[in-house]
């Protein structure tokens, strides 16, 4: 235990900062569509030359050129519209630094990594804590090449960094590649032209508090009412007053509308973005505003009630709850969900698994919910695990960020609270000391389902084997043997005690060794004689 590295303490997790609703926009006209269409297009292409401007100043970038880009913008939109545009450019410029800064840090993993095994003989076998030599000369030729091939990536990507210089694709890469194999996506050149572009419109506006409803650009009233700011170059297709275009949809946010109407009617900023969904055919708008984050109760409090300790795993999530002492109650639980397919499809999965989670802890009665503090960004490359694709397929398939962020954000309605553990050993540890006493003639516990037993324990400050070393003190009267967790081989393990001669109750009289001496019957029948029968083999005959 003594190399082991030292296990984080638990934390409850804050609740969420900000809220995000959408909605879809209904009954929209022809006339609508195309101005809505003609507004993203017109706002798209400024939003990429700022962005093209924003990557060539690279580190040199300052305030005097950022008001430079905007007052470029405001001559052909509006002041409102060019500070959107420059926020979001520099979001994803900030975005594309972070993302490069990763992969620096995942290529000098992998650079270690083949560096260690190379140096190691052919067939040299590995640890826990360090892999092995390669397995034969051609593993071994193969990957001197790839080690050359990330000296001479990671050499490339340092220099970008130091020259400020990122690569971005507005849109996002999944659509600029589908273009070069429009057989393998099964899509048409007019397909993929028009998720191209819709995907590049800009159509959002940031919230200002104190203005009518909380936004000038893009504004709804409490009534469902939709207005647009045009830029200056399309004031021609406004319908409204002041240069602006109200579109026929009546808006209505069906989760959380009341308190979107609240903050709307007491002028707090709202934020809104409106996209459109080529594959469904739809518009929709997204409303979302900042929250004061959730005051976290004391990690005692918390678990005044017991915790469920849940372990995520690639198709479900394994739940058992745990009293005060750590002791299994009741079944374990299990909710599944399919990450296979879109990402809508995914996202919604995931939801419909964390409300069965949060409706079944709600009726149990807990407070708190034990996850597990992942992170596979540094676990999942291809010079750790080697040949185990489906093992990297497995965990880059865990929607570890993404359902945690969801049940935080979905138990701060609930009043529950998230307490994250260290996922050091959980699983091992749960199924060594959990797995075989939780398994009965009609229950079987696998090992995910102990590892929640394990993830619960280590939330309320339990170690998580069973049974714990004595004092020494009460181990033994002469602390003569070892803990109760020794081999049977060991010598001087706990086993039976020495026979102490004397009695063995403290009921016996003092004198109960002169009283069980034994004595003469005093029946003639069980009289002992003294005399010895012997019988002469030989027949004494005359």
């Amino acid at each position: 235990m003594a190399d082991l590295p030292p296990i984080a303490a638990p934390f409850v997790v804050l609740g969420p900062s900000g809220v995000v609703v959408r909605t879809r926009l209904r009954d929209l006209t022809p006339e609508d569509e195309k101005v809505l269409r003609s507004v993203g297009a017109h706002l798209g292409s400024l939003a990429s030359k700022d962005l093209k401007a924003r990557c060539m100043d690279g580190l040199e970038h300052s305030t005097e050129s950022w008001a430079a880009r905007k007052r470029d913008l405001t001559a052909q939109s509006s002041s409102r519209w060019a500070g959107s545009i420059t926020k979001a450019t520099h979001d994803q410029w900030a975005l594309a630094r972070r993302g490069q800064a990763a992969h620096v840090q995942s290529l000098q993993a992998g650079i270690t990594t083949i560096r260690h095994r190379l140096s190691l003989p052919i067939g040299h076998k590995g640890t826990k804590r360090a892999p092995g030599g390669y397995r034969s000369a051609h593993e071994w030729f193969h990957k001197t090449r790839r080690l050359r091939v990330l000296e001479d990536r990671l050499k490339q990507v340092r220099a970008d960094r130091e020259a400020g210089r990122v690569h971005v694709v507005r849109g996002g890469k999944r659509l600029l590649g589908p273009r070069h194999n429009l057989g393998k996506g099964q899509l048409t050149e007019a397909e993929w032209r028009e998720r191209w572009e819709a995907g590049r419109w800009f159509l959002k506006a940031d919230g200002e508090s104190g203005k009518r409803f909380g936004n000038e650009t893009i504004r709804i009233t409490p009534e469902g009412e939709l207005s647009i700011k045009l830029p200056g170059p399309l004031a021609d297709l406004a319908n409204a007053r002041h240069g602006r275009y109200v579109l026929a949809a009546k808006v209505r946010f069906p989760h959380q509308g009341h308190e979107w109407a609240d903050r709307v009617e007491a002028n707090r900023a709202v934020a809104y973005r409106i996209h459109y969904d080529t594959g469904r055919g739809h518009w929709y708008a997204d409303a979302s505003w900042q929250i004061p984050p959730t005051q976290t109760i004391p990690l005692k409090a918390a678990l005044a009630d017991g915790v469920i300790g849940v372990d995520t795993n690639a198709e479900h999530l394994a739940a058992w709850r745990l009293d005060t002492h750590g002791n299994p109650i009741g079944h374990p639980r299990r909710f599944f969900y399919d990450l296979s397919g879109t990402a809508q499809h995914r996202d919604a999965q995931v939801r419909h698994a964390l409300t069965r989670l949060l409706n079944w802890a709600k009726t149990c009665g807990a407070k708190a919910i034990a996850v597990e503090d992942l992170d596979f960004q540094a676990e999942k490359t291809r010079e750790k695990h080697g040949r185990k694709r489906r093992f990297r397929q497995l965990i880059s398939g865990m929607p570890t960020g993404k359902l945690r962020a969801r049940l935080t954000s979905m138990a701060d309605a609930t009043g529950i609270a998230i307490i994250a553990v260290d996922p050091a050993y959980t699983s091992k540890w749960g199924a060594q000391h959990w797995q075989k006493p939780m398994t009965g003639p009609t229950r079987k516990t696998t090992r995910h389902d102990a590892a929640s037993i394990a993830i619960g324990r280590r939330a309320q400050g339990h170690p998580i084997r069973r049974r714990t070393t004595p004092p020494r003190a009460h181990q033994s009267d002469v602390h003569g043997h070892r803990t109760v967790q020794a081999d049977r081989r060991s010598p001087e393990r706990e086993g039976p005690r020495p026979r102490i001669p004397g009695p063995r109750t403290r009921s016996v009289p003092p004198d109960a060794a002169s009283t069980r001496a034994t004595r003469t019957s005093t029946t003639v029948r069980d009289v002992r004689s003294d005399q010895a029968r012997v019988q002469d083999p030989l027949l004494l005959t005359e």
